[in-house]
């Protein structure tokens, strides 16, 4: 009976004894580190890299577009840019005159925005062609 009551401490000793070692670390006396051996086994080898060698081999890759993709691009590109400069207007002849004829002439209100939407679809046409069509 003697030998449970020497093992069993109270929370208050428990307390008093953590407060102790708290006190003697602030002091500057610090415990000395745990040193645990392990076994060492020969068979283990370092981490290696997963790439297998510095130069690396290159893959050559279809590209999606052929030369005519690009060509029918440029060629949408250049429609809206032929719709936007017929679009474009130049001046009055004189400041005092309002000829609507100018604004409101064939070339501005059909001929440039039929040009633009053309050039619009063949850049798409362009984009979404199958390869060997």
């Amino acid at each position: 009976m003697s030998k449970n009551k020497k093992e069993k401490k109270t929370k208050k000793q428990i307390a008093a004894e953590l407060s102790a070692k708290a006190k003697a670390t602030q002091a500057g006396k610090t415990h000395e580190p745990k040193v645990i051996n392990t076994k060492s086994r020969g068979d283990l080898k370092p981490t290696q890299s997963r790439q297998k060698s510095s130069v690396s081999q290159q893959v050559a890759v279809p590209l999606l577009y052929e030369k005519k993709h690009f060509i029918l691009i440029l060629a949408g590109i250049g429609l809206i840019m032929l719709g936007m400069l017929l679009m474009a207007g130049g001046n009055m002849p004189s400041r005092d005159i309002w000829d609507e004829s100018l604004i409101y002439s064939f070339r501005r209100i059909t001929l440039a925005p039929i040009s633009i939407l053309a050039g619009l679809a063949v850049v798409l046409y362009a984009i979404f062609v199958p390869k060997n069509a």
